[in-house]
């Protein structure tokens, strides 16, 4: 039996105001350091981190200024337009229609903050008109100490969160990476690697993190799965339970560069799971048959340049999975024991002002052909383009009501040149990739 939702949002906030295993940047963090959103922020408007924001989330959300009591909430709201080029075959979700549909799509609630001088939080609940739940979303609790050694200083830290990639403080992790709001009530790509939300909710882990020098980025931890009923309970999702820890490592290195910063890095992840229901009483029984392997290696770059006015940023990802599906397989849902998915990102992005921006981007999705897994002709080859135009109102740091009202309007127009390996034809029934183009608009209000 579920809550109402008013009962189940008071759960959410009581739980994540108890439970300190919870941590991106919100503007409570702006009135804890009195700093503008625009120090943080690459346009001044989450997620993306600026130098500066990297080492405020290094250092455990911790970073305070002035002796005043800031209570540690923030509120986002998600107001969103979908179009697509040609009516949807069927609704994309109930209660909506097959084209141009106005959503909420998201209500958010977070506790973000300051818990002690070397502890910090940021934990997210969000409500979707997509599905009428109320539900947790990504959550972060860090501690973190600087140190000193020879001629070398330092960050060290600890992160426990339910995402891997969601500790990450660069925006090629795909936690945090672009498009920083997409369409859900549009066609996207049929499947993607692991590291890419595949166990986001679903999971809890813990790693531990340093910097060294401004410039070595070095990370690693492990994850768990939650229990079915636990997720339940906070209206996640379940895909299956992992058998055992699922390792997660992370480096990166940093160059200063006049007026900027050029990183490159990457990343592993290696996960066996179990399939869905194979244990729905919870954590307590170990899995007794076989499970589908998965390991993600990943290798990433980010350039960020400021100058006065002018902001540019350039954001790259290839991620690699080799799947061994014994368990899909062995249940006819694979035609092939071993599979592999690939993916590649990349975007760049130009403001002006804080106010004014402007990103193109490009994706590419592949990976092995298998009917019985992906359905249609059986391959997820799905490509395509984007451009997006935003305006931030409030985005300099002498806006009215810095830093609490912040906006940003968008419009994002997303092209496929490829839809499940097919340009023509992509469903058997004449559809062709380009039918699933979409112009997405929203408004997003933080405050």
């Amino acid at each position: 039996m579920r809550l109402p939702r008013r009962w189940m949002l008071l759960v959410v906030l009581a739980w994540l105001a108890v439970v300190p295993t919870l941590a991106l940047a919100v503007p409570t963090y702006a009135r804890q350091t009195q700093l503008p959103c625009a120090a943080c922020h690459v346009g001044a408007f989450g997620p993306e981190l600026t130098a500066f924001g990297r080492q405020f989330k290094l250092m455990g959300y911790s970073m305070k200024v002035g002796d005043g009591k800031q209570v540690p909430l923030s509120a986002m709201l998600v107001e969103s337009f979908t179009h697509t080029r040609k009516a949807q075959t069927d609704i994309p979700a109930t209660g909506f229609g097959r084209n141009d549909n106005a959503e909420l799509q998201q209500a958010s609630v977070f506790l973000a903050g300051r818990l002690s001088e070397h502890m910090g939080v940021f934990a997210q609940a969000t409500y979707s008109q997509n599905g009428g739940l109320l539900g947790w979303d990504n959550m972060d609790v860090r501690y973190a100490r600087m140190f000193s050694r020879g001629n070398h200083t330092g960050i060290w830290g600890i992160s426990v969160n339910n995402n891997p990639t969601v500790s990450d403080v660069f925006n090629t992790a795909p936690a945090w990476m672009y498009p920083y709001l997409s369409a859900d009530l549009a066609p996207g790509a049929p499947a993607q690697p692991m590291l890419f939300g595949g166990l986001g909710g679903q999971s809890i882990g813990a790693s531990a993190y340093v910097q060294l020098d401004g410039a070595w980025y070095l990370e690693a931890g492990g994850y768990r799965s939650l229990s079915p009923s636990f997720l339940r309970h906070v209206n996640a999702g379940y895909d299956g339970r992992l058998s055992g820890i699922a390792p997660y490592a992370r480096a990166a290195y940093t160059w200063q560069l006049p007026n900027g910063d050029l990183s490159i890095g990457g990343f592993l992840l290696s996960m066996r799971r179990g399939l869905v229901g194979a244990n729905p009483v919870g954590d307590a029984v170990a899995l007794t048959g076989p499970s589908d392997r998965f390991r993600d290696v990943g290798v990433d770059s980010s350039y960020q340049y400021t100058k006065g006015d002018h902001s540019v940023s350039v954001d790259a990802l290839y991620v690699r999975e080799q799947q061994r599906l014994d368990a899909t397989y062995a249940d006819g849902g694979a035609d092939h024991l071993h599979n592999s998915l690939q993916a590649f990102n990349l975007k760049g992005s130009y403001w002006y002002r804080d106010t004014y921006g402007v990103t193109l981007a490009s994706f590419a999705d592949n990976g092995s052909n298998d009917v019985t897994l992906y359905g249609n002709n059986g391959s997820p080859d799905t490509r395509g383009e984007s451009v997006e135009f935003n305006y931030n109102p409030f985005g300099q740091s002498a806006s009215w009501r810095q830093p609490w009202a912040n906006v940003r309007l968008g419009l994002q127009y997303t092209y496929f040149t490829r839809f499940s390996g097919l340009v023509h034809n992509i469903d058997g029934a004449g559809r062709s990739a380009s039918a699933n183009n979409t112009l997405y608009f929203y408004v997003w209000l933080a405050i």
